[in-house]
């Protein structure tokens, strides 16, 4: 999996391709996640556009980070994800807990409008 992430108006925005399996391939995801959690960030848009597969392990990543977000009285919202992701967001239900948006400049203004409100 091959992990890019920006930072732009604060918001953390991070484009994931390949499979979301697990380790050793999320680890530069969490990682860049929490070094942006480290530095007082709230907001992070993930785009799984590119993203092939996805098991319950990269599941329970997606979950953990969205847990960290809100706790810090943030959010996380995953961009467009590919046929397989959403797929299993919608089988598990968690379509309904992530907020998902079909373009990371929706991303962008839902998580802008997020923070000033």
């Amino acid at each position: 999996m091959t992990t890019t992430s920006t930072l732009r108006d604060g918001i953390l925005f991070i484009s994931l391709a390949g499979d979301l399996v697990g380790p050793p391939d999320t680890a530069a995801f969490v990682q860049a996640a929490n070094d942006y959690l480290s530095a007082d960030g709230i907001s992070c848009a993930v785009d799984l556009a590119e993203i092939r597969y996805i098991n319950s392990t990269g599941m329970g990543v997606l979950v953990s980070l969205l847990t960290k977000f809100r706790t810090r009285g943030g959010e996380l919202v995953l961009i467009n994800p590919a046929d397989h992701p959403r797929k299993l967001l919608a089988l598990t239900k968690l379509n309904n807990i992530f907020a998902v948006v079909p373009t990371e400049a929706a991303a962008h203004q839902q998580l802008l409008t997020a923070a000033s409100s």
